[in-house]
């Protein structure tokens, strides 16, 4: 059994891929004559079966439609295998290579380094795939909805939502979306400093409601390694989208992705409340101020009467400050809940909001990423496993 399995007429690549494994990953590299892809792909398929690979690359030197067609076959059956393409990056050919599964695209020119980077991030996310495929039945595979939600604006939610999905991405490469539902004015693009060619409204409509392929291509990639889904450029649009629309296309992206983080707009519209229903766990955010607090136990009392409450609920307090005149246990006691994660009031996370690159993304050290971590690691399936009786601890503001 081989770890890795090449395909490539480049002796020079191949050399390259053999000392990027040789360098630092465990496992062995199967090296496939290229002609085979074109005469004869199920003897690849038949190699396949035999090695069990984590990572198949489709090396310099071959067809591109051959290597697509047999993506396309490799994320059917093997949906758990990393599929790399070596091409030059080009807007076309990335979205035809998203459409066929392939999980990312190196260029010719890589150097060993690079592409032991690209092999490792591959094999993470093989693992990802792997050991969430064996957690659940197949018939009840499906990925956490994380919704962020706050009653009011001003609180940070953007921010904190950006932040989660791009750790989460750390956890599960290539596996995360992050949905922009605050449809009027929202600002995950800007967040993540993305320029989306697509949106929400697009993701909605036609062909993409029906075919998961199709709905993948109107996701923008992030550097980090996750997926967004951004809202609509005109906030007229925003009208243009119904709430089953955004129930539909919840539930499409949690049976293609581990990970689904929703950011909601302020208060609690038709879309937001669409999005609740979906979620399997709920961020609630506040601000360390009487009308934050206020404001986020009026919206949970509502939709504890609509029985909207997800079961599974983490109270994040932002802009922690001692300074404020309330404590932790003012904030609780309005709530009613414990708060579970307090992240500090950081100028390093006005910087990062600003420069469009979450802070999560940098690891920048700071007291406010030792939180975010803490929300992120909320989420990961092996600590939640372990850590049931301390979902919900009181926090300490410094």
């Amino acid at each position: 059994m081989s770890r890795f399995v090449l395909i490539t007429p480049s002796s020079d690549f191949e050399h390259k891929v053999r000392l990027a494994v040789a360098g630092g990953l465990q496992g062995h590299v199967k090296s496939l004559p290229a002609s085979t892809l074109a005469d004869d792909s199920d003897a690849i398929l038949d190699q396949l079966v035999l090695e069990r690979p984590e990572v198949l690359i489709f090396g310099p030197g071959i067809a591109i439609e051959d290597a697509l067609r047999l993506a396309i076959i490799v994320d059917v059956k093997f949906p758990e295998v990393s599929v790399v393409l070596v091409h030059e990056d080009h807007p076309e050919i990335a979205l035809q290579a998203m459409r066929a599964g392939v999980r990312d695209i190196l260029t010719p020119l890589a150097d060993v380094a690079s592409i032991r980077a690209q092999l490792e991030r591959a094999c993470q996310a093989f693992a990802t795939r792997h050991r969430s495929g064996h957690e659940l039945p197949h018939e009840q595979q499906s990925g956490l909805v994380i919704g962020v939600f706050s009653p009011k604006g001003g609180v940070g939610k953007t921010t904190i939502a950006t932040n989660l999905a791009v750790g989460l991405g750390k956890v599960a490469p290539m596996s995360v979306v992050i949905v922009d539902l605050d449809l009027q004015f929202g600002d995950v693009a800007t967040g993540l400093y993305l320029n989306p060619e697509y949106s929400v409204l697009d993701a909605v409509s036609g062909a993409a409601t029906q075919d998961s392929m199709v709905l993948k291509a109107f996701l923008t990639a992030h550097p980090s390694g996750i997926y967004a889904l951004c809202g609509p450029r005109n906030p007229a649009d925003a009208d243009r989208v119904s709430s089953e629309q955004v129930t539909r296309l919840i539930q499409q992206l949690a049976q293609e992705f581990r990970y689904v983080v929703v950011d909601t707009g302020p208060g609690l519209t038709e879309p937001s409340l669409a999005a609740l229903e979906q979620c399997t766990d709920a961020v609630w955010v506040t601000g360390m101020d009487v009308p934050s607090v206020r404001g986020l136990r009026t919206g949970l009392d509502v939709l504890n009467q609509l029985n909207l409450t997800p079961e599974t609920r983490h109270v994040v307090l932002n802009f922690a400050d001692t300074k404020t005149g309330l404590s932790v246990e003012d904030i609780e006691a309005t709530l009613g809940a414990p708060v579970d994660v307090s992240i500090p009031r950081s100028r390093a996370i006005t910087l990062a909001t600003n420069r469009g690159v979450p802070l999560l993304q940098d690891k920048v050290r700071d007291p406010a990423t030792k939180s975010l971590t803490e929300l992120v690691q909320r989420f990961d399936h092996d600590w939640r496993a372990k850590s049931q009786r301390k979902l919900h601890r009181r926090v300490v503001v410094r």
